[in-house]
């Protein structure tokens, strides 16, 4: 794998654990010469991440929506700063650039981005791994609603499972690594009366 983006806040949380996960996954990928594909702020888990990466010789690319950079967030020590008019944009782009997807713990913003790549592993248009890095149980909820919409026949186990979960970043990357894509069809045959 020679990139990863990450989704993430661009708040730090209320515990201090966020960011430092954060700071450590952008190390972890530096580390291993893994490119950095993110939103390109400076602020919250999204600066943490890309930081990290970068004090560890790594790679980083920003992709950021011009309205945002108007906002002064854009992060300015960045290997490279791609610029794009919508938010539909950057997420294409990043997908573009990337060879698998993280998500750390943010908000509406993050789960849409989440829940996007996820709905494209689903129906065939990629077969990149996407993890969870589930820092202090942040995404317990989610995973038990992955099972729940499982268990009521809205999910196929296999769709289910594309979503590769840990709470240790070299864990979580080996996933990343190892990572079959589903074979079939994302379609769930409807039970029958």
């Amino acid at each position: 794998m020679k990139s990863i983006v990450v989704f993430c806040g661009s708040s730090g949380g209320n515990n201090p654990a966020y960011l430092q996960q954060a700071t450590l996954l952008g190390a972890a990928l530096g580390q291993r010469q893994i490119t950095l594909v993110y939103g390109g702020a400076k602020v919250g888990l999204m600066g943490a991440v890309a930081d990290g990466a970068l004090q560890a010789g790594g790679k980083v690319i920003g992709v950021l929506p011009h309205f945002l950079q108007q906002k002064e967030l854009a992060h300015g020590g960045l290997t490279k700063l791609i610029l794009v008019d919508t938010m539909h944009e950057r997420k294409t782009k990043m997908n573009e650039l990337c060879d698998g997807v993280i998500a750390l713990p943010g908000g509406f913003g993050t789960m849409e981005e989440l829940f996007e790549v996820l709905t494209w592993g689903q129906l065939g248009l990629h077969k990149k791994p996407i993890g969870l890095l589930n820092v202090n149980g942040f995404y317990d909820n989610l995973i038990a609603l992955s099972h729940h919409m499982s268990q009521q026949g809205f999910l196929s186990a296999a769709n289910r499972d594309m979503l590769l979960c840990s709470d240790n970043i070299d864990e979580l990357l080996l996933k990343l690594e190892q990572y079959q894509p589903p074979a079939g069809t994302k379609w769930i045959t409807p039970a029958r009366s």
